[in-house]
């Protein structure tokens, strides 16, 4: 049986990506619009109507002018932040609660993850899950990520002819997000079940994909009186089973480096730090799980297909 899949804005770096994945399949048949008719709102929906599924990767307002004129029995999974906290939508992270997948499956809006908040959630939701920290917990974190994170314009300001050395910016880590404001701050909070946003510092480097998120606990704050190796076993037992989140080892030489999990579609977690300073760590794809590859696990789900097929 082939599924027809509409990729609306598959000319960005995560559009690009999801076609590469569908691109490999035998049973996907990719609806397709001419060129000339990529920003015919018409177009787009006659495309979205004629799918099984369509996915959305789009700036905000584009997303939200075709989801508001598609049917709501037109299955759509957005890749923009304009629906992660709506009414209605479906957060797509099929790992994040028991029924999470079955939401997934029978929804017919699905809003795909931000990659530093699928970061972020995957460590914190356990935690408040089972009372490890209270939802009035003090989160703070930072992430290092790959420079494809920021999209076509990035991507070519770091692959352009660039100076060499000092005169360089961009071949140091750059932070960004200082105002404390960044897009995905919202589904951090209303996901990982904080009553508070997280003080979260990105931080962009030269390499081109590739994401670690970094959050520091303090024993003495916790809600339960835990060390590293009690919390690596509250994930253990919370993602037991999963084929995309791994619970895994800190590495010998105490390096972790950004781009270790760079052309991957599954999410790994290190516990570390010593027992009263803790330090949580999620390393992923930001292309990956980050993106493109989620997509393609909750188009997997709502297809009603294998959740891993062509990510593994």
């Amino acid at each position: 049986m082939k599924y027809k899949v509409f990729v609306d804005g598959a000319h960005g770096t995560t559009g690009l990506r999801i076609r590469e994945y569908l691109d490999k399949r035998d049973d996907i048949e990719q609806v397709t619009i001419p060129e000339e008719k990529r920003k015919d709102l018409g177009a787009r929906v006659e495309a979205a109507e004629s799918a099984d599924v369509s996915i959305l990767c789009l700036p905000d307002a584009a997303s939200r002018e075709i989801a508001a004129a598609l049917p709501d029995d037109v299955r759509i999974i957005d890749t923009s932040t304009a629906h992660r906290t709506a009414d209605g939508w479906v957060y797509g992270l099929p790992e994040l609660t028991d029924d999470a997948r079955e939401q997934i499956r029978e929804s017919s809006r699905v809003a795909n993850p931000g990659c530093h908040a699928t970061g972020l959630i995957t460590l914190i939701r356990p935690l408040t899950e089972t009372r490890v920290i209270a939802p009035s917990y003090p989160v703070t974190a930072f992430c290092v990520t790959g420079y494809s994170g920021g999209g076509k314009k990035m991507i070519a300001q770091y692959e352009a002819e660039r100076a060499p050395g000092k005169n360089d910016p961009l071949a140091s880590s750059g932070q960004y997000g200082i105002s404390q404001n960044h897009k995905h701050l919202p589904e951090m909070k209303k996901y990982s079940g904080l009553d508070l946003e997280p003080s979260f510092s990105p931080i962009v480097g030269d390499f081109y994909s590739g994401m670690v998120m970094t959050v520091q606990l303090r024993r003495e704050l916790l809600a339960k009186d835990l060390g590293v190796e009690d919390i690596k076993k509250v994930y253990e037992e919370y993602y037991a089973g999963e084929k995309l989140i791994h619970v895994g080892q800190a590495p010998e030489g105490g390096f972790i480096y950004g781009a270790d999990m760079s052309g991957r579609n599954d999410l790994n977690i290190i516990v570390t730090g010593n027992d009263d300073r803790i330090l949580l760590v999620s390393e992923f794809d930001n292309l990956g799980k980050g993106a493109s590859g989620a997509a393609v696990q909750n188009m997997n789900l709502m297809l009603g297909v294998e959740e891993t097929k062509g990510l593994i």
